[in-house]
């Protein structure tokens, strides 16, 4: 039998919501799974309290919050190609003289200016690159959209360098965050999110369980990736408490 459950981590963009549209029944399904197991912040927060979650802030661990850590602790000072709406979440960051840049998902900045100044940082100033994530796509209401890893690689490539991942799939995102919920046991952790190679087998790569979701940006075939597939985020909460994870 399978180990208990006392963690889960849960991707919120195409498990819990789709923009401002919750799941159906993923609401009721969270406050199952609560009492079961043990954009900015505060943008993403009011998000979920917009789609009636009943959710508190500090229950959110974003690769955001992994990125500033990472910036404070190398004493980077950054060229940030982010949403506006998400630079909240560095205030206080210093920014003159830039040694590195930090690329996350801003498609109004993915622009020939935004993309040359940081490749010019990279390659003539020997500027980092920390890529938030490298997701290759994400589902909005109107269809699949390209992702911050499509420009992430360009960089790298025209650059010849490598970029520093501080969101998912990098097993230290998972690390952070299940330290900041007082959990350090993977075994006992599971991930559910509908992208199959960064939530799940990311997850399982750290030595997670994973349940991929079908909905958000999940495809047909993706679920012959990885042995744990639920309709949806109810369904994995269902798997989760009849211990079949």
């Amino acid at each position: 039998m399978s180990r208990k459950i006392k963690t889960a981590l849960i991707d919120l963009s195409g498990t819990l919501h789709i923009e401002d549209l919750a799941i159906p029944g993923a609401q009721a399904a969270l406050e199952k799974l609560r009492k079961h197991v043990a954009e900015s912040k505060n943008l993403l927060h009011q998000r979920l309290r917009d789609c009636g979650f009943a959710i508190e802030k500090d229950e959110i661990f974003t690769s955001l919050s992994a990125a500033r850590d990472l910036i404070t602790k190398q004493q980077y000072r950054p060229f940030f190609i982010l949403d506006d709406k998400a630079m909240e979440d560095f205030e206080g960051i210093p920014t003159e003289d830039p040694n590195a840049v930090v690329l996350g998902l801003a498609p109004e900045k993915f622009t020939e200016e935004y993309m040359n100044r940081a490749f010019r940082l990279i390659k003539e100033k020997n500027a980092a690159l920390i890529a938030i994530h490298k997701a290759k796509y994400y589902q909005k209401k109107d269809g699949l959209h390209v992702g911050p890893g499509f420009y992430a690689a360009g960089l790298e490539a025209v650059a010849n360098v490598e970029a520093k991942v501080v969101g998912k799939p990098n097993k230290l995102f998972f690390q952070m965050a299940l330290e900041s919920l007082g959990n350090v046991d993977f075994s006992s952790a599971v991930m559910i999110g509908d992208d199959v190679d960064d939530d799940v087998i990311g997850a399982i790569s750290a030595g997670m369980h994973g349940i991929l979701v079908k909905t958000g940006k999940f495809r047909s075939g993706d679920e012959r990736k990885v042995q744990n597939v639920a309709e949806s985020f109810v369904e994995a909460v269902d798997m989760i408490i009849e211990n079949k994870v």
